[in-house]
């Protein structure tokens, strides 16, 4: 059930918003072995001229850049998946974008089951029912 929210240096297209969210469903899934049908992905695009790293614009140094962040309930996944995760992540990104600064960032959420979920229940109302 976790949900990303996803910010991606470039102008925004159909292909490339498949791509990224292809990529972010299958690591989702096939790492932290989260289901598909309850994993929502928003992505939102920023022009270069409006991203600065190092104090200076992605415009400027010609690069592309991305950050994400996934909240997963706490305790459901290991140090090393989300290490592999992140990897992978950023790999992909890598693929997709081309020229990707290495300050590009993801960041997983452990969130506490009783303070997280949808449909109206937490995760820890789904545990124990």
């Amino acid at each position: 059930m976790p949900i990303l929210t996803v910010k991606v240096s470039g102008k925004k297209s159909p292909e490339l918003t498949r791509q990224i969210g292809d990529h972010l469903m299958d690591i989702t899934s096939r790492i932290l072995k989260k289901k598909r049908e309850v994993t929502a992905i928003a992505i939102e695009f920023v022009d270069h001229d409006a991203w600065f790293v190092g104090g200076k614009l992605l415009s400027d140094v010609g690069m592309n850049s991305f950050y994400f962040d996934i909240k997963i309930t706490d305790e459901t996944n290991t140090k090393d998946e989300k290490a592999q995760y992140i990897k992978e992540a950023f790999e992909g990104f890598g693929r997709i974008l081309g020229n990707l600064h290495e300050e590009s960032y993801i960041y997983v959420q452990d969130v506490r089951a009783a303070s997280y979920g949808f449909g109206g229940k937490t995760q820890e109302y789904r545990y124990q029912h």
